[in-house]
């Protein structure tokens, strides 16, 4: 299975995630957002974070999870390849993420994103689970 489709949209920049489970999911949307950002052939794990998110609702939990992301990598100068969720419920998730401080001599970046939205925001389950979301840029 893949496991992320990218979307074309005006001005923004989409994924559908896919996966067998909803932590499968959430981690494929993160991977799926960095491999806009940066090319993770080139992203060694030198260093890991622990991540805390709580929202309303699982979409709501996908957002943060995904600003949080964000927000991290900005704020730690880093990029990341590698999600390992070890707690998701309807509202809250803890995750480990690995990745590297940027390195302008092996990282290209080839997409800031600034958010993660609201818009057209969706996460289903038919055969296999799915989420999609648009990327601010």
């Amino acid at each position: 299975m893949k496991q992320f489709d990218i979307l074309e949209h005006t001005a923004d920049v989409g994924i559908v995630a896919y996966g067998k489970n909803l932590k499968e999911v959430f981690e494929n949307a993160a991977f799926g957002m960095f491999s806009l950002m940066v090319d993770p052939d080139t992203v060694e794990e030198k260093i890991s974070y622990e991540l805390k998110v709580e929202d309303e609702d699982r979409e709501g939990l996908l957002t943060e999870w995904l600003n949080e992301l964000i927000y991290v990598s900005e704020v730690h100068e880093a990029v990341f390849k590698r999600f390992m969720i070890t707690h998701l419920s309807e509202r809250s998730l803890i995750a480990k993420v690995y990745g590297e401080e940027i390195d302008l001599s092996r990282h290209q970046i080839k997409t800031q994103i600034k958010a993660c939205t609201y818009h057209e925001l969706k996460i289903e389950k038919n055969e296999i689970w799915s989420a999609r979301v648009i990327l601010d840029v």
